[in-house]
This record gives C-alpha cells, sequence and structure tokens, in this order.
C-alpha cells in the first residue's frame, strides 16, 4: 500500500524499525517520541522521515503537537507503550498508573488528537501484546494495560468501521528491544525487531485486522487461552518462569 505513515514510540524497539524500514521502501514516516538525540538521528538517516517530538502521557501537548502535523498520513501506527514488572505478588499501585498511563491513556490522548484527521481507507493501528490473552507471572500491571488496550482497539473497530476507518490490533510476543532486555526471565521464541517489523508491514498489507507474531509462540498461548483459568496458570508457569 503506498501512501505514508505516522508513528508514536518510534526512537526504539519495534517503533523505530517500522519508521526505518517504511522510509526505506519511500514511505514518507512521521517519527514521533520523546528522546531528542534519537529523533535527530532518524531524521538523518532518511530524507523520508519528519519528526515530533512530546510525551504522550501529556494531554495538552498530545493534543497541540498532534494537530499540526506536516502531512496526513493514511496509516496511524499507535505503538508508544512502556512496561514494568511486580514481584513476587507485592502489588505497587503507583507503579500500575505509570504502566496505565503510557500504554492505555497515552494511547486514548494520540487517538484523540488525530481523530478528526482520519478519513475513510485510512489504517489506525495500535500495539497491544499476545500478553493480554493469558495471566502471565509479574504482569499484573503491564498484562491488564494490554488487555485494556485491546479490548479499546477491538471496540474501536466495531465503532469506526462504518466510517470505512479500519483499526488493526498487534500482538506481539517477545521481541529483543530495550524493554525486554531488562528481563531476567526466559523469554521463548524472542524475535528481532527486524522481524517484528517484517511482520506487521506484510500482515497490514495481507488485510489483516489482528496481527500475531511469532506465529508459534503466540499461537500457543492463543491456544492456552481457550483453556479453563486453573490449567491456563499452570501450563503459563511452565512457559515463562
Amino acid at each position: 500500500m503506498s501512501g505514508s505513515v505516522l508513528i508514536t514510540g518510534a526512537t526504539s524497539g519495534i517503533g523505530k524499525q517500522l519508521t526505518l524500514d517504511y522510509a526505506n521502501t519511500g514511505r514518507r514516516v512521521i517519527a514521533c517520541g520523546r528522546n531528542e538525540f534519537a529523533l535527530a538521528e532518524l531524521e538523518a538517516a532518511s530524507k523520508n522521515i519528519s519528526t515530533l517530538r512530546f510525551d504522550v502521557t501529556q494531554y495538552d501537548e498530545t493534543m497541540n503537537i498532534l494537530s499540526e502535523l506536516p502531512f496526513i498520513p493514511d496509516t496511524w501506527i499507535f505503538n508508544a507503550g512502556d512496561c514494568e514488572y511486580m514481584e513476587d505478588g507485592v502489588v505497587d499501585a503507583k507503579l500500575m498508573a505509570r504502566v496505565m498511563n503510557v500504554n492505555v491513556v497515552g494511547v486514548a490522548n494520540c487517538v484523540e488528537a488525530c481523530q478528526s484527521q482520519f478519513e475513510r481507507g485510512h489504517r489506525v493501528v495500535i500495539v497491544g501484546s499476545i500478553a493480554s490473552e493469558v495471566a502471565l507471572p509479574r504482569a499484573e500491571a503491564y498484562g491488564a494495560s494490554k488487555a485494556a488496550v485491546s479490548y479499546f482497539a477491538r471496540t474501536l473497530a466495531v465503532d469506526l468501521k462504518p466510517k470505512g476507518i479500519k483499526v488493526i490490533t498487534v500482538f506481539p510476543g517477545f521481541v529483543e528491544t530495550p524493554l525486554t532486555d531488562k528481563n531476567t526471565f526466559n523469554m521463548p521464541m524472542i524475535v528481532s525487531v527486524h522481524r517484528a517489523s517484517d511482520a506487521i508491514r506484510k500482515q497490514l498489507d495481507a488485510g489483516k485486522s489482528h496481527i500475531y507474531f511469532p506465529a508459534r509462540f503466540t499461537g500457543i498461548l492463543r491456544f492456552i487461552s481457550l483453556l479453563p483459568y486453573s490449567w491456563q496458570a499452570r501450563l503459563t508457569e511452565k512457559l515463562v518462569s
């Protein structure tokens, strides 16, 4: 599909690789993030990349920056997110609030800021996580936030369909990024950001409304999600420990 793309969370991980890959195929990209140095590097990497610097958790800032785009993209990828874990079942409400603020409220801020610019034929891509499908160890905050993102995206898809706007939800497994570099537990079938970018772009171009990768790992978790909760807990404990 020809056209242009806006990507949040573009300064690292999946967002950065998507930005570079789309730019290398001739697509114009608006790369959004907080890291001024990383944004400057992206602009220097390709004439197809424009950048916007803002924090998705800051409502007024997000509204102001995203209301004046250099051009209107036809694909909007809301990818910015964060991850913090709780240990040994000890609940940290402030940690929960931080994660929810970035992963859920941040997405809502961006969608609200951009929605007046959505047009028939546009694609709105919201990056969630396969962690939203099953309860994983230590993921009380992260998994709950991604479950909220998944519900938000799937409901938005229903409401925007009559307007000719397609909403796509992405469910990655483990991907080698600065976030997962901090993990000290087993991450089965982890993939590179290159494979993640390839999977997202290919499945988008194939018209998929729900994107899962890597296929084997996400397929296993999707199967586990169909089982009784007590069975799910036993299986995920063995899978990710």
